[in-house]
């Protein structure tokens, strides 16, 4: 019985693997350098909530078991917050609470997205992103289409190719240049 203790599941291992591969798809130095989300620890949890939105997005509409790996994917985002606050030195007090407040974040993230992706309004969604991604007054033109180029790709993938391969995001030096103040 103890032996099962270390056995890996398999199923944990495919989750921290595409958990990964979302994590550094959200790392990409042209999300920063050419799209305006800025290069801070802020911006990097704005950067890694808009992929972890678009991927859960992605999981939404396909079939079983679908669903149990969207939320083993949640669950392993919020563990690897809990595991950053506290290897950045928050106390075994603080980390609730500010896992509370990451967590009100990130669904108020993607409840902002979500409207703007489904119907396709790059404004709105440059609205938002401009707000929480970029901190910014200005609408994030550039990364909206990125993050709409992203949310289309990614309805085209099935379960298996994104277990296998991960999601596939765009290139965001594809996007860069756009004008930010014209959505």
């Amino acid at each position: 019985m103890i032996f099962r203790l270390f056995r890996k599941d398999p199923r944990r291992v495919l989750i921290a693997s595409l958990y990964k591969r979302v994590a550094d798809s959200s790392r990409v130095p042209g999300l920063y350098s050419a799209l305006g989300i800025p290069d801070t620890l802020e911006g990097r949890f704005e950067s890694l909530s808009l992929h972890m939105v678009l991927t859960l997005r992605a999981l939404r509409p396909l079939p079983a078991p679908a669903d149990d790996v969207a939320k083993d994917l949640t669950d392993a985002f919020f563990a690897d917050l809990d595991a950053s606050l506290r290897e950045m030195g928050a106390g075994d007090t603080a980390v609730p609470k500010r896992m509370k407040k990451l967590a009100s974040s990130f669904y108020g993230r993607a409840h902002a997205y979500d409207g703007p992706l489904d119907t396709r309004d790059v404004a709105a969604l440059a609205n938002a992103l401009g707000r929480n991604a970029c901190g910014s007054d200005a609408p994030a033109l550039s990364l909206a289409r990125y993050a709409l180029a992203a949310d289309e790709a990614l309805k085209q993938a099935d379960l298996a190719s994104l277990m296998e391969r991960g999601p596939v995001f765009p290139k965001p030096d594809a996007f860069a240049g756009e004008e930010r103040h014209d959505a």
